[in-house]
């Protein structure tokens, strides 16, 4: 596929990087998620995934992604094409009002210093599937590289806020970021 190709998938742009696309989550994708975000330098570093992961909760993240009405668009990070592992992450994208979204990413510890992150969401950026204006992103104050992503990305810093973790059972501080498109 070339870089300006576009597909869609249940609603869903399938993304172009240089090393991976970005595509719907699907099914087959539920083992190896689960498998990465039991990992709990994974879930500690997002505010939905719980530690210890309960059975079903990838069942479910992936049957509301696929949902017409979904909040949210999900994308895995697919290296498949590549010879790389079929999942390598997510990214959500989330819509706001005012034209707005709220981007949240992980990559599997595996490939952590990989640069997976950053192609990601650059990508996503320059595909801005919600034709958004503005899109906004947190990480935990414990996690400089997530922020550092970000920064890189052209994200400036907002400022300090909490946000709840379900793997930490607590608030815990962040950084706030937006970025104009």
């Amino acid at each position: 596929m070339k870089s300006n190709d576009i597909q869609v998938s249940d609603g869903q742009p399938v993304i172009q990087a240089e090393r991976f696309v970005l595509r719907p989550v699907r099914r087959s994708d539920e083992g190896l998620i689960a498998h990465y975000a039991a990992d709990p330098r994974v879930a500690r570093g997002t505010r939905t995934i719980p530690h210890p992961l309960p059975p079903g909760t990838i069942t479910q993240l992936i049957e509301r992604a696929q949902r017409p009405d979904r909040g949210e668009d999900v994308w895995v990070i697919d290296g498949s094409e590549n010879s790389l592992a079929e999942v390598l992450g997510l990214v959500t994208l989330t819509r706001m009002d005012r034209g707005q979204s709220e981007v949240h990413y992980w990559v599997a510890p595996a490939f952590w210093n990989t640069g997976f992150a950053s192609e990601a969401l650059r990508a996503l950026i320059a595909a801005n599937p919600h034709g958004a204006a503005q899109i906004f992103a947190e990480v935990f104050q414990d996690n400089a590289i997530s922020a550092r992503v970000l920064t890189n990305c052209g994200f400036e810093y907002l400022g300090d806020a909490e946000a709840y973790s379900v793997a930490r059972g607590a608030t815990a501080p962040t950084w706030t970021y937006a970025l104009k498109i």
